[in-house]
């Protein structure tokens, strides 16, 4: 094989891969995931131009569409806290404050990952979980519209005080607009206790 830099300008789906030499692998975090055109390194060491024509989510086991083949994409172990907590409605609670402050967190049937920050360890450890690092591959919710961008940073509230978004949950990247979609509500009678348990 040449030495010479590898160039993807398109991706394979890990459908479309079927028949397809794979040429190399390169492995990458969830940030490093999203991305447009930028000079990326393989696993064994060659040079790869990444020069797509819009940023593009690439997921585990998707390819980069090379000369000869493709370049097959690997998620990154990354360190993260793992939450638990005693009960499904328990954690619920926890992903809804996770969620209150825009954090990118993947959710599980037994757990929440999150990035580590000491702030949220506490705050999740004040709601009765229990946190640990641990080191896998992360792959954080979509978000509303389902997508897989990069990933935000969250910012912080006071915990246990009252907070105010003084800014429009519009976010926009790369230019691009998300779009929109009408959500339908319906009112209904009861009483609502935030973060009560059920007895």
């Amino acid at each position: 094989m040449s030495d010479s830099p590898l160039r993807a300008s398109s991706v394979l789906r890990v459908g479309q891969l079927a028949g397809v030499e794979i040429v190399d692998t390169i492995t990458l975090d969830r940030q490093s995931r999203y991305r447009r055109r930028v000079l990326l390194t393989t696993d064994r060491g060659r040079e790869l131009l990444l020069d797509l024509p819009e940023a593009t989510y690439l997921a585990h086991g998707d390819g980069l569409a090379v000369e000869g083949g493709a370049v097959l994409v690997k998620a990154a172990a990354e360190d993260l806290l793992e939450i638990h907590a005693q009960d499904a409605l328990a954690l619920a609670t926890i992903a809804w404050h996770l969620g209150n402050r825009h954090t990118p967190a993947e959710i599980t049937r037994g757990a929440i990952y999150i990035q580590p920050d000491h702030v949220l360890a506490e705050l999740v450890e004040q709601l009765g979980a229990h946190v640990h690092r641990v080191r896998r591959p992360f792959e954080p919710e979509g978000g509303a519209y389902g997508g897989k961008g990069p990933l935000h940073s969250g910012h912080h509230h006071h915990i246990g005080g009252h907070h105010h978004h003084d800014h429009a949950h519009d976010h926009h990247h790369d230019g691009e607009r998300p779009p929109r979609h009408e959500v339908k509500l319906t009112v209904v009678q009861g009483t609502f206790r935030p973060d009560k348990r059920e007895t």
